[in-house]
């Protein structure tokens, strides 16, 4: 039995190298990176000995590699992933696991026929412990029953150089969508995994309201639940300063994240249960106000691949199954859609009408881009949200 798994990483921008620094810092144990990947070769000359690849398939082939981390631009995620599964390997997917809908399932199937490799994905803020804290709030029913979200999450600020340094991003043939698809990915999984899965969504998206660009960056979307309850997700990559606001309410209180607080209002009493008893009209539930305390994951990522070899070897359970990646980009998808459609839709999404439609866009494409270099700048500082 293998005691150590040897990992490629496909995709060498700015998240393949923060991957690569972490794995040949032995942050993660019984891994070992052997190969890397880049469409420009010749710029990573640093990295010697690991062997150095320009071709994916070349890599996939080597059998240098037990497992990959596909850190590629979105479209490759899903032929790529296909076809290191086709090859015997696990895989672990940076978000989105595909650039859309019918693409995401295509990936899925092709792991489901090979249930004994690892297919993870990277959403690493389901190792932050606030949203483990929140987490355990609604398993436990510390909130009663959900009655109403909103997520207000416009600190994903970029600059018109951000777009202009990749001739992939923010186009529909490059990135597949915008500031729903790219920075808030992240966002719309932890409310997947937190809350599951709205039934009807109604979406309203400005494409290049204050960038050059083809894709949305600023967004206001509504979720209707099967419960009856209701959320709004707000989302901006042009709005400064900003806000990171999430707010969950529930018939047993109201949990609150923002400016690294956590804060829990607790009913003393079921709120519809209070109303229904009360003899009198303005009076409320007596309330406890607690502060949760919390630090930030150290490691995220580390900490997500650490998971991904422990299943390898071991057979942990995945904390971000890749299947479970399907979620985010079907909202980011159906908040999209219906915003182009201007009407709701009942989820779960037409994945190939939205392709179809998605094909539409890059056949009417007419942005011409230049790429211009961006200058070195910690893109890390925005992993904990």
């Amino acid at each position: 039995m293998k005691k150590t798994v040897r990992v490629g990483i496909i995709g060498m921008g700015n998240i393949g190298k923060h991957h690569a620094a972490y794995l040949r810092a032995g942050g993660v144990a019984r891994c070992e990176l052997t190969s890397v990947c880049s469409p420009s070769p010749w710029k990573l000359d640093s990295y010697k000995p690991i062997k150095i690849f320009g071709d994916p398939a070349a890599l996939l082939e080597s059998g240098e590699v037990d497992a990959v981390i596909l850190a590629t631009p979105h479209y490759q995620h899903t032929t790529l992933g296909i076809l290191a599964l086709e090859r015997g390997l696990h895989v672990m997917v940076e978000k989105p696991i595909s650039a859309h809908k019918a693409d995401a399932v295509r990936l899925i199937e092709a792991h489901r026929s090979r249930p004994n490799q690892v297919f993870g994905a990277m959403f690493q803020l389901r190792t932050e412990p606030r949203y483990l804290k929140i987490q355990k709030l609604i398993r436990d029913r510390d909130l009663g029953e959900i009655v109403r979200m909103n997520w207000i999450i416009t600190d994903w600020y970029r600059t018109e150089a951000y777009y202009a340094s990749g001739g992939w991003r923010a186009t529909w043939k490059g990135e597949g969508g915008g500031v729903l698809l790219n920075q808030c990915l992240h966002n719309l999984d932890t409310l997947a995994w937190l809350l599951g899965m709205p039934v009807k969504v109604r979406g309203f998206c400005q494409l290049g309201r204050y960038h050059s660009i083809e894709v949305e960056d600023d967004v206001t979307a509504y979720f209707d639940y099967s419960n009856g309850a209701t959320g709004v997700f707000v989302t901006s990559t042009g709005e400064a300063p900003g806000t990171n606001r999430l707010e969950i309410a529930g018939t047993r209180g109201r949990v609150v994240l923002e400016s690294n607080r956590l804060l829990y209002t607790r009913n003393e009493q079921c709120m519809t249960q209070f109303s229904r008893e009360a003899t009198v009209g303005f009076s409320k539930p007596d309330v406890w106000h607690v502060e949760i305390p919390f630090e930030n994951a150290a490691t995220p990522h580390a900490t997500l691949m650490q998971n991904f070899v422990d299943a390898i070897l071991d057979g942990t359970p995945l904390i971000a199954p890749g299947a479970e990646g399907l979620c985010s980009v079907e909202l980011a998808n159906a908040i999209l859609y219906s915003s182009l459609l201007g009407a709701s839709l009942d989820l779960p999404l037409d994945g190939g009408a939205y392709e179809t439609r998605l094909n539409q866009l890059i056949r009417d494409s007419r942005i011409e881009k230049k790429v211009v270099p961006l200058e070195a700048d910690d893109f890390t500082k925005s992993f904990h949200r």
